[in-house]
């Protein structure tokens, strides 16, 4: 992406400030000193014909949990337009004169679409950064480009952002993080909550390095998952895994790809559940027991004429047959077991500042009863970045 740097030379003094304190008067001066901040953002439009269902949801990404399965692929309406400009962003970056940075960024998404949300909104100095943004366990090495916006069923990690204390030095970095986590409750007393509760923070630790035609990435996570309902309560311990790289083949060709590994941490394991995050664990009588999934994407870009070929598979799995055993098949019959996805575009510039793409997405669903569906679509975006 292409942005205009604004520098604003900032000379404020004051020269005094009069305090009426018994007479006496106090003076101070403000320091001048320098920021530079760097205004960036794009207006985009994403429009998308679906050809055999409507699984699209805002920036008209593909859903897994709009996939119909089973009977229900019987009744599909073929054929649905629709179209967004709700990815639209806007953000600022600003570095003071002593080497603090500071990010503030938004776009539209906010409550399905439309209303302003923060996606960034952070400090960093001397690699300590408090705020929000990307997880630490997250990673786009091994991302192929894609128009999709939620991209494909098993990146590396989190692929979200999360409020955060993080401290980096060079290719390492280790962080805790407001978690993310939830509990499958085969028998919910009130609303589906089952008193869910976060104790401690989750613990984050990134390896990222490039040398040459490779880039690497690999990282670990660990979390308490915990409930407590007033009578009864349990914990257990989650974590999880993912290795990522990217190899530029030539000049020309890039191969990249990530694995997932989670046991207790789903939601860490990206488009695993309904659409995003599967449960973690499911609770047996009063006691937790943990989930686990695994995951991964392989892609490939050419540069092709004035643009390039972006092609990319990924896929998520969690192992639901514990819990089916102790809960009973119909406690998990409708969860899913494997989503898949695969995209393939073609993005071009046809001017600076300007891009354009369109692509093919096929999406599938597989069940734990065994019912399945699937759905293709075409997507177009086009961005204006400044």
């Amino acid at each position: 992406m292409n942005r205009t740097k604004i520098t604003i030379a900032v000379r404020a003094t004051t020269s005094a400030m009069i305090l009426g304190v018994a007479s006496q008067a106090g003076a101070f001066e403000l320091n001048p000193g320098t920021i530079d901040a760097e205004l960036y953002g794009y207006a985009r439009l994403n429009a998308v014909y679906d050809i055999d269902e409507d699984i699209g949801i805002s920036t008209q990404a593909g859903s897994f949990g709009e996939v119909n399965t089973g009977d229900d692929e019987d009744n599909e309406v073929t054929g649905h337009f629709d179209a967004d400009a709700v990815q639209t962003r806007i953000g600022m970056k600003v570095e003071t004169e002593q080497g603090a940075k500071i990010v503030v960024e938004g776009d539209f998404r906010g409550n399905g679409g439309g209303d302003l949300r923060l996606r960034h909104g952070y400090g960093e100095y001397k690699g300590v950064l408090l705020g929000q943004t990307w997880s630490n366990f997250n990673s786009f090495v091994g991302n192929t480009s894609v128009l999709d916006f939620d991209a494909l069923a098993g990146n590396a990690g989190l692929q979200g952002r999360v409020a955060q204390a993080r401290y980096t030095t060079g290719p390492l970095s280790f962080s805790l993080e407001d978690g993310n986590k939830s509990i499958l409750d085969a028998n919910p007393v009130e609303d589906d909550r089952v008193g869910v509760k976060q104790s401690l923070p989750t613990l984050t630790a990134r390896f990222e390095e490039k040398s040459g035609a490779l880039s690497l990435s690999a990282a670990a996570l660990l979390h308490q998952i915990e409930y407590d309902t007033g009578t009864e309560d349990d914990s257990a311990m989650g974590y999880a895994v993912f290795g990522a790289a990217r190899f530029d083949l030539s000049s020309t060709v890039t191969l990249q790809g990530a694995i997932t590994y989670s046991d207790g941490a789903n939601a860490y394991l990206y488009r695993s559940g309904e659409n995003f995050g599967a449960e973690d664990a499911y609770l047996n009588g009063g006691d937790l027991e943990t989930i686990s999934g695994y995951g991964g994407t392989i892609g490939l870009g050419v540069q092709v004429g004035p643009g390039s070929v972006n092609a990319g598979i990924g896929w998520v799995t969690n192992d639901w047959d514990d819990a089916e055993d102790d809960l009973g098949a119909a406690a998990v019959a409708n969860k899913h077991e494997t989503n898949s996805n695969a995209m393939i575009n073609y993005l071009w510039d046809p001017t600076e500042n300007v891009t354009l793409g369109v692509e093919y997405g096929y999406f599938m669903v597989d069940e734990v009863d065994g019912d399945d569906g699937d759905a293709s679509r075409i997507l177009f975006a086009g961005q204006y970045n400044f």
